[in-house]
Parts: structure tokens; C-alpha cells; sequence
């Protein structure tokens, strides 16, 4: 067992922001949860930890990490709370239906809410600006060296 860990729910307004309803709609699967945003982000992270493999199913995690004033989620959200490797929390906020993630909060930067770019279902969606977690990031993934690259997490 994990400790730290809680789940809870959350519903987030159908009524959405004007000002922000949106360049982008990121969604999961089955399109009960979204998150409304203004276009994308600056702040583009590949995290190759472990636990963001879990959490994707996947070799390494990409999140797009936005202002939180410019995000406006709608739909029903489970959230899972666990304690990062920096020892902060870290919340994922998944569709209770389909399951997919759509958004991470971290303790480290409150202010800030994360999306995962596969939410978005956009190719063009632009890249990572750095790679953190490479320590275990799987051999075989290459990740473009013109960004920058941290063995563990960016502090």
C-alpha cells in the first residue's frame, strides 16, 4: 500500500468562463471530462518517474503545465492525492467513466495545473522544452537533446 494516498470527487461547473472557453479542448475518452484552456502551453514536461509511467501506462508522461486562472474544467473528476518523490503531493484527476487522466496538480507549484498532451488529440501539439526523471526513463526513448535534461526532477 502507498502511504499517502486519498481519493475523492470532484464536479467541476458546466457553466464555463467566457474568457476562457477556448482556443483548446483537451478530453478524455468517453468526453465527460474536459479542461478548457487558451491555446498551448509554454511549460511542456516529458517525466520519465515511475510513478508517471503508472499513471500513464506508457514509457514516460507528457504535461502541458498552464496558469491555473487560465484553465476552466467541466464534467465529474475522481481525484487520487499521492506523495511525489519530493514529498509533496501530487493529484491526478481522472474521468470516474472512461478513466483517462486529465489533470495533475503538484504541491510543488500550486498555482499551476497540469494536462496531459494526449488529451488534446492533437499531433501538432508543440513538444517537451525539458525531460526530467531520465535516470529512469527507458533505453530505447529518445528524447530530442536541444531541450534541457535532468536526471531527476528540476528543482
Amino acid at each position: 500500500m502507498v502511504t499517502g494516498v486519498r481519493f475523492r470527487f470532484k464536479h467541476y461547473p458546466a457553466t464555463l468562463n467566457p474568457a476562457i472557453c477556448a482556443a483548446m479542448i483537451a478530453t478524455c475518452q468517453c468526453g465527460q471530462l474536459k479542461a478548457h484552456l487558451p491555446g498551448p502551453a509554454e511549460a511542456i514536461v516529458a517525466c520519465h518517474c515511475l510513478a508517471c509511467q503508472r499513471r500513464s501506462g506508457s514509457p514516460f508522461g507528457v504535461i502541458a503545465y498552464y496558469p491555473q486562472a487560465q484553465v476552466q474544467l467541466s464534467g465529474e473528476a475522481s481525484l487520487f492525492v499521492r506523495l511525489a518523490d519530493s514529498g509533496t503531493p501530487f493529484e491526478t484527476g481522472f474521468c470516474p467513466i472512461c478513466g483517462t487522466t486529465v489533470h495533475v496538480r503538484t504541491g510543488r507549484h500550486p498555482e499551476s495545473i497540469g494536462i496531459p498532451i494526449g488529451t488534446f488529440a492533437d499531433p501538432a501539439y508543440p513538444a517537451p522544452v525539458r525531460s526530467v526523471w531520465e535516470e529512469t526513463k527507458h533505453g530505447w526513448v529518445v528524447i530530442p537533446g536541444d531541450i534541457q535534461h535532468f536526471p531527476r526532477g528540476r528543482n
